[in-house]
């Protein structure tokens, strides 16, 4: 039953295959008719398995962000709402996403952290009406049996994430409360260190004039330590997105469970300091863990490309912000002119050129074929800044199975990269606890 209604679903929504024409061919040439009545016939086929597949799967989003219903944001659609709202995943067939509570960088004080738990609260309060609330038809998933049991009965499915330990202040055993709440995958850090972990993005601090040091812990300090050993017990999943690569790998070395990086993509294709090494790659694959990938376009971008590399040094040169840094457009929150600000983000973004699904499937590809198939999965980040052209938000879901069924993944493959290796992980995290507490 749940098969046949999404199917109906995907029908109705506006995701279509372009055709090429051959350019100059006559519209009375009997040739050129039979070439595009082949091709056309050869994309409705492909259509039509495409949506047979994304029908009978279970598509999951492994991260998005929450927005806060009547504030403002910058990262809604242009309808002003949510990319992951009820109604996007229903259009796209997406069966579910994981939350992410989430909070932005702020000062290790009491009240530092008072701030980012009541950010949190707020959140979690959020999915938790977006749930309760019937006309939605959604579900808050807490275990791989109930997301599975939604997508059976055709309902969305919910479930929590979290990132940056500052919500956490320096209390380790608050995860258990989390746990408690809801929140089924963990991750240490966002932007800048915290005092669990060191973090991909080191912070600015326009109060002190001061960038962070590289590396404040040399990866996890012993709160991160103890955190990961309590997210292992309680059978959560381990998100190793955001932190540096030395935390990263001793995250990965100490988790007794697969982890996953919910939403990161390939280092070697783009240099940037928020997507994975090889190494890590390696890593994760070597615990049955799970990258999903994200359709964000300063991780996508060409950094092989040693005019767009210097014209984008330029441009941070301009804004007086350090020119040598990875990632195009972090540390534009040091520049404190409004104006020179927005000049910026949209130079940069003119400059990474056309990006679109297609690249993201380049990085999902160079992922599955270093490491299989079996630890690569869709991660958007949805609501903090990602979409590109053919994905923009949920309803656009189809298009990602349209790309992988062309480049010549299985049925079985792409359900695996939708969701399949996501619940095998999620799982395991469970077995594991449940064993090692006997």
């Amino acid at each position: 039953m749940r098969h046949s209604a999404k199917a109906a679903k995907i029908l109705l929504s506006t995701v279509f295959l372009s055709i090429s024409l051959l350019a100059g061919c006559s519209n009375d040439s009997s040739t050129a008719n039979d070439a595009t009545s082949a091709t056309n016939n050869d994309d409705e086929a492909l259509l039509l398995e495409a949506q047979a597949i994304h029908a009978s799967a279970l598509t999951l989003d492994a991260h998005a962000d929450i927005e806060m219903p009547g504030k403002p944001s910058a990262y809604v659609g242009a309808d002003g709402l949510s990319k992951v709202a009820p109604e996007k995943m229903v259009v796209g067939g997406l069966d579910a996403v994981v939350m992410s509570v989430a909070v932005s960088p702020g000062p290790r004080t009491p009240e530092g952290y008072a701030a980012a738990q009541k950010v949190a609260a707020a959140k979690l309060a959020v999915v938790k009406a977006m749930a309760a609330d019937t006309t939605n038809n959604t579900v808050l998933a807490l275990s791989p049996d109930a997301l599975i049991s939604a997508h059976e009965a055709g309902q969305s499915a919910l479930l929590l994430g979290f990132q940056n330990a500052l919500i956490l202040g320096t209390d380790a055993s608050a995860i258990e409360k989390f746990y408690a709440d809801g929140v089924r995958l963990f991750a240490l850090t966002h932007m800048g260190h915290n005092a669990f972990a060191d973090s991909s993005r080191p912070l600015f601090d326009a109060a002190t004039d001061q960038r962070e040091a590289t590396a404040e812990h040399g990866g996890l300090s012993e709160l991160g330590i103890a955190a990961i050993k309590k997210i292992n017990a309680l059978g959560a999943i381990v998100d190793i997105s955001q932190l540096s690569k030395q935390a990263a790998l001793q995250a990965i070395e100490l988790s007794t469970t697969p982890v996953v990086a919910t939403h990161s993509n390939a280092r070697t294709l783009t240099q940037v300091s928020r997507n994975l090494s090889d190494e890590e790659l390696d890593r994760i694959a070597a615990t049955g863990g799970v990258v999903h990938v994200a359709p964000f376009r300063g991780y996508l971008f060409d950094t092989s490309n040693p005019q767009m590399d210097a014209n984008i040094r330029a441009v941070r040169r301009e804004a007086n912000i350090d020119e040598d840094y990875l990632y195009p457009f972090e540390l534009y929150w040091e520049i404190d002119d409004a104006q020179v600000k927005k000049t910026f983000l949209t130079q940069v973004s003119g400059l990474l050129g056309p990006i679109s699904l297609e690249d993201m499937l380049n990085h999902l590809d160079y992922i599955a074929k270093r490491i299989g198939v079996d630890h690569v999965g869709i991660g958007t980040d949805f609501n903090h800044g990602s979409g590109i052209p053919g994905y923009e938000d949920a309803s656009e879901s189809l298009n990602v199975t349209i790309g992988l069924l062309k480049r010549g993944y299985s049925a079985e493959e792409i359900k695996k990269i939708w969701g399949g290796n996501f619940i095998r992980v999620w799982r395991e995290a469970e077995a594991i606890a449940e064993a090692n507490a006997q």
